[in-house]
């Protein structure tokens, strides 16, 4: 009898092993996937690049460069190594030195911040609202005679009310600097992320919506004058004749990495939407439960037009809700580790953002990218309910 039932506890914790061994995990996300998925293409589009030894700012730079400013309907883009070094430069770009301020959201990645310390600005922090984009009802409060520009953050893929934000950079001459780094190809009122301020900058890093394979991003503008510094502050400081005209950086985006956003760049209006297809199961699956704030569905403003970076909700249960969809093999992230950049004490902005502060205790992302299937998203959002139900 003993023996039985030590064969029967035995089977049952093997089948118990193969159950967790089988069990179904949905990655964040899947970088390994993104060379794999087009792994054929992709490999042609090195063989093209390596066997040119076209490395720097080759010809594949300068057609993707034109290719992306005909998309955002700019005059002029330029490729740089990050989207940080593309921020600090159009920081430098635009005039920013030391003692002025700049406005920005807290509810924002440091690199945000740090462009403006970087320059020599002082960076002023604000709240978020309740789509977690900058609060443009707060910006006025903050600008004082040092303000020289505000920086809108167009973050998880949505644009900022961009009306209400250039109307208070014309009544006080300030200068717009937006930080697209999740934004590519979003809109408010049909016009794109990147197209409504002075100067912007957009990031490639790899989980990006347009993504390369390592670091990479992009400044674009439509001003002439703004062009030229750009060209000269990314290469060391030289002009188009070599001369160095003043001190400058050694950002410029590889040709290698050019070539690869260039080929993803032809289909990323598939990838825009798919992101919004699977923002709209979520909403179609989610709504309506308690305590559970979704993102905007995509068309419930027709003066915006998201592309859905990232999928940021809001649970007063967070952390529970988060551990049980982690034991269902769902993986989720917090985003910049659950801090707003002014929550930060070594940085010492010294500020306190109780709405931000709020928002970022309650906020996580739920995995959204073109890997996903939808019988996953069903899945995400079976195990949410479920988690309410309990």
């Amino acid at each position: 009898m003993n023996i039985l039932n030590s064969n029967l506890q035995l089977k049952s914790e093997n089948v118990r092993t193969l159950i967790i061994k089988k069990r179904r995990v949905i990655p964040f996300f899947d970088y390994s996937e993104v060379f794999s998925s087009s792994e054929e293409e992709l490999v042609d589009v090195f063989r093209n690049v390596l066997r040119r030894g076209a490395f720097i700012q080759q010809s594949d730079l300068l057609e993707f460069e034109e290719n992306l400013a005909d998309y955002l309907g700019v005059k002029y883009a330029f490729g740089v190594a990050n989207c940080t070094d593309g921020l600090i430069i159009a920081m430098k770009a635009i005039g920013i030195k030391p003692g002025d301020e700049v406005i920005f959201p807290s509810h924002t990645f440091v690199a945000s911040a740090a462009s403006i310390h970087f320059s020599g600005g002082t960076p002023v922090p604000i709240e978020c609202g309740s789509d977690h984009l900058m609060d443009v009802t707060a910006i006025e409060k903050a600008i004082t005679n040092k303000t020289k520009a505000i920086l809108p953050v167009q973050l998880n893929g949505r644009t900022c009310n961009m009306d209400a934000i250039q109307k208070i950079a014309n009544k006080y001459e300030l200068k717009i600097i937006e930080d697209s780094a999740q934004a590519l190809g979003a809109k408010f009122k049909n016009r794109s992320a990147g197209s409504f301020g002075d100067i912007a900058a957009f990031s490639f890093y790899p989980a990006k919506t347009l993504g390369c394979f390592g670091d990479g991003g992009a400044i674009v503008t439509s001003d002439d004058q703004i062009a030229k510094k750009i060209l000269t502050l990314r290469d060391h400081g030289r002009d188009e004749f070599g001369d160095v005209s003043g001190w400058g950086l050694n950002s410029r985006l590889d040709n290698l990495q050019a070539a690869i956003l260039n080929f993803n760049l032809k289909k990323y209006d598939n990838a825009v939407a798919r992101r919004r297809k699977i923002a709209f199961l979520y909403n179609k699956y989610l709504s309506g439960l308690p305590n559970l704030k979704l993102p905007p569905a995509p068309d419930s403003n027709p003066d915006y037009f998201d592309i859905y970076q990232n999928y940021e909700i809001e649970s007063s249960h967070r952390d529970k809700l988060r551990e049980y969809l982690d034991q269902a093999g769902i993986k989720t992230i917090l985003q910049w580790g659950g801090k707003a950049v002014h929550q930060f004490e070594k940085l010492k902005l010294n500020y306190q953002l109780p709405i931000t502060e709020k928002t970022l205790k309650d906020s996580f992302l739920l995995p959204i990218n073109t890997m996903i299937t939808d019988y996953d998203v069903k899945y995400i959002c079976e195990k949410i309910i479920e988690f309410y139900n309990h």
